[in-house]
């Protein structure tokens, strides 16, 4: 066909026209790329554990309330109960990365990125050598005798007399007593180089002997074992405090003047015993420890009513927070971690014993708060 007259001449069509560049441009070929290494990172992401523990702000539970309608926390029969206001609030911590439940690369990443989150070595936050079974039984032990230590801590710190004898509930995998003593045992003495033989009539009287002596020392625990007694040595771990350690886990036999009962599930560690013990305290005694204010706080408890360090403080004050606390009760032992870390909004009170923990909700109730103990300032 020809073309009219009055039309123009076709344009020539070169090789390398726009409507034939290379389908495989620079451009393209960069996309790909990154797509493809996209993709295998997220594959990384998803099946690759990285060798770190994430610890961020856990629940909260308040000690004076209710888990569920008509379910308190805590049931205290044998004496007669008061009406409380306010909250006290036991703070967790929520760790991945340990035996049997590992931490993804997102959650790592996450967690670098957050500031309420921690990521650390995973051998610092568990000991690599344990199984998921024997950090699941550990934690467990460590709630119940946490809910017995409280629970003689407060009757006595109330005036009650608690009589006891050292039953062994089991002892730390990697701990000194460690395949020396064996659950059930009965401790009856303790013989050291430098203070002789003494009877454990509490825990109290155990806790001073071993504060006494040197780590790494040989004592001699005198123990009743399947009805016969036994002479057990331990070589002890250090306390961190220049005192010794045995690594066990005490579920004393103790004639409890009342009966204490706890609705706690899905919560282990020792960590919630201060508050415990001051929820028992609130509940026996007429008014509220709190005043109606929301206090939050951390701090194992022994049976001798001593408030011992924890771990993961930041993300407990940062689960105060949240859920409306306004005061926290730190151990004092971990001032260190609270200094320059106090997020907005929150007091932090430091308490060594479960007497300076009610001592300061007293002051708090009666406004007497410009001398409570606080953390020194960095």
């Amino acid at each position: 066909m020809r073309p009219r007259p009055d039309q123009p001449p076709a344009e020539p069509h070169w090789l390398g026209s726009d409507d034939d560049r290379p389908l495989l441009t620079p451009r393209t070929v960069t996309a790909a790329v990154a797509c493809a290494l996209t993709f295998v990172l997220a594959l990384v992401m998803l099946f690759v554990t990285p060798p770190y523990a994430v610890q961020s702000p856990g629940p909260t539970v308040d000690t004076i309330g209710e888990v569920e309608e008509d379910t308190p926390l805590i049931t205290v029969e044998g004496a007669e109960t008061y009406p409380t206001e306010g909250e006290l609030r036991l703070t967790t911590v929520s760790t991945r990365g340990g035996p049997g439940y590992p931490a993804t690369a997102a959650q790592v990443i996450g967690g670098w990125l957050s500031e309420t989150t921690t990521v650390l070595p995973r051998e610092t936050a568990f000991d690599p050598a344990q199984t998921p079974e024997e950090v699941e039984e550990e934690s467990t032990l460590q709630m119940s005798s946490s809910q017995t230590n409280a629970t003689v801590a407060a009757l006595t710190q109330l005036g009650y007399d608690v009589p006891m004898e050292l039953r062994v509930a089991g002892t730390a995998p990697h701990g000194a007593a460690h395949g020396r003593l064996e659950t059930a045992d009965l401790l009856g003495w303790i013989s050291t180089d430098a203070g002789g033989r003494t009877e454990l009539t509490s825990f109290a009287v155990l806790t001073e002997v071993l504060a006494a002596t040197d780590p790494g020392s040989t004592v001699t625990l005198g123990v009743v074992r399947g009805g016969e007694e036994v002479e057990v040595e331990v070589v002890t771990d250090d306390d961190g405090d220049g005192g010794s350690l045995l690594g066990v886990m005490i579920s004393p036999d103790v004639d409890m003047p009342l009966d204490v009962e706890f609705a706690i599930e899905n919560i282990g560690g020792p960590s919630g015993g201060l508050m415990l013990t001051l929820g028992i305290i609130d509940i026996l005694t007429p008014g509220s420890l709190t005043g109606g204010e929301v206090v939050a706080g951390t701090g194992t408890v022994d049976l001798a009513g001593d408030v011992g360090p924890i771990g993961g403080i930041q993300q407990k004050m940062a689960g105060a927070v949240r859920d409306g606390a306004a005061w926290f009760l730190a151990p004092v032992e971990n001032c260190d971690e609270v200094t320059g870390a106090v997020p907005d909004g929150l007091e932090v009170v430091a308490v060594d014993t479960v007497e300076d923990a009610t001592a300061a909700l007293e002051a708090l109730t009666g406004g007497r708060t410009a001398d409570l103990p606080r953390c020194p300032a960095p």
